[in-house]
């Protein structure tokens, strides 16, 4: 399985004065894989401490950070004697370790030959943030789940991605049928990785709903076992109103659908439980399109999106014939996971929104890129009127507009439209 940050593991490597790295991302989205992928590929010998198996090395750090005495430690452990620039050490869930982020500090002053990779769930990092971080001694990578492109590609259609990658729209139209049949696949599915895994070996998408209700059981879990007591109820109803709040009309988050006559204060430190988990992000609205974006961001107004697409149906208990072959219930909340679809596919940094103050019009995404402002309209079919977007450009003068739908590539003065299952290209 091929994931597009080995390229970044690579040119961390690379670099003379590397930092130890950070992986951050959601439980169960392929961080483990990953660094044991990584370090069987590019290095002689790897030392893996997971701290959450490994309870008696949670106390390592706990007392000072002798690295002769740490890495001592790290070979009675693992039988492996780390070396300098051949060996590469990984902590696995490193918050479980008293102390263990704030070590990356030392390794990085008094023994940068060392390698290391350390990875942890977004909330535990996010808590140990608070208490004696690293601040500037680390580098950080965040691991989501399988962009469409990287599901592609686990499903040996490395040349259908091919055609993307280059912009091949003649032939790209010419296999649009195999492109729109592996994207309805993607929406159910998703991208995490054990799910990806599953439906490539057995091509069962009951067992497929299976692993996903289980990956959401874990999650549910986590909110018990990690949240303050007297906010879990409150996530689980923000958790449970994510399907009914992204199938509005207008998906901006509204507290009154959590529970009816709720308040932004009755549900805050829920919702930001849920963000610090990486379960879901928050896009701001914005008031005007100017640069730099983030100084008209309204953080009042957001919408919020899930970590996975593929979670997102069976969050909603869609099956893959509502999905696959389509029908009423599959209409009606087909936006619902288009929008979430093109969210997982887009750059999270200087990502927001717009809507009018006096109307209903809205751009569902605006991307700042470089110095432009790129407002993006997503269509779920080939449905081409963007009245909206047209309304919004006219007004801002914005000649960089995209709409992202079943149509094929066009370009016009003012609007690009780049299918669905190509969006990843915007990144390009």
């Amino acid at each position: 399985m091929e994931r597009k940050l080995y390229k970044e593991l690579l040119n961390w490597k690379a670099k003379e004065d590397k930092k130890p790295l950070i992986i951050k991302g959601a439980r169960q989205v392929g961080k483990t894989w990953l660094m044991k992928e990584f370090g069987k590929n590019e290095y002689m010998d790897v030392v893996y401490v997971n701290f959450e198996n490994k309870k008696q090395l949670q106390d390592l750090f706990k007392n000072d950070f002798d690295i002769e005495r740490i890495l001592l430690a790290l070979s009675i452990e693992t039988g492996i004697d780390a070396q300098p620039e051949t060996s590469l050490i990984i902590f696995d869930e490193i918050q479980e370790a008293e102390r263990g982020i704030t070590s990356l500090k030392y390794f990085h002053e008094e023994a940068p030959q060392y390698h290391i990779i350390a990875a942890g769930s977004y909330l535990g990092i996010s808590l140990n943030q608070k208490n004696s971080f690293p601040v500037g001694k680390v580098q950080f990578l965040n691991l989501e789940p399988l962009s469409f492109e990287e599901f592609l590609l686990a499903k040996s259609e490395g040349k259908l991605l091919k055609l993307i990658e280059n912009g091949q729209w003649d032939l790209i139209k010419q296999f649009k049928t195999k492109y729109i049949e592996l994207l309805k696949q993607y929406y159910f599915i998703g991208g995490m990785p054990e799910v990806v895994k599953s439906f490539i070996k057995k091509i069962s998408f009951d067992e497929v709903r299976a692993i996903q209700n289980d990956i959401l059981l874990s999650y549910e879990h986590d909110f018990s076992k990690h949240a303050p007591i007297q906010v879990v109820p409150r996530i689980k109803m923000v958790w449970e109103s994510i399907p009914a709040q992204l199938s509005k009309e207008n998906k901006k988050f509204i507290f009154g659908v959590v529970k009816k006559g709720s308040r932004a204060k009755d549900f805050e430190l829920a919702l930001e439980w849920l963000i610090g988990s990486g379960l879901i992000t928050k896009v701001n609205r914005i008031s005007k399109p100017s640069l730099p974006l983030n100084a008209y961001s309204d953080a009042s107004a957001f919408k919020i999106f899930m970590l996975d697409v593929g979670l997102l149906g069976a969050l909603s208990h869609l099956d893959s014939h509502t999905i696959i072959e389509g029908n009423r219930i599959f209409e009606e909340f087909k936006g619902a996971l288009t929008e979430q679809y093109v969210f997982q596919q887009l750059d999270k940094d200087n990502l927001y929104y717009w809507s009018a103050d006096r109307s209903d019009g809205e751009i569902d995404f605006v991307l700042q890129q470089e110095n432009l402002v790129i407002p993006l309209e997503v269509k779920a079919e080939e449905n081409l009127r963007a009245k909206s977007l047209k309304s919004f450009c006219d007004k801002y003068k914005n000649k960089n507009a995209i709409r992202t739908s079943m149509s094929d590539y066009r370009k016009e003065d003012w609007l690009t439209n780049i299918p669905l299952y190509a969006i990843g290209r915007i990144k390009q």
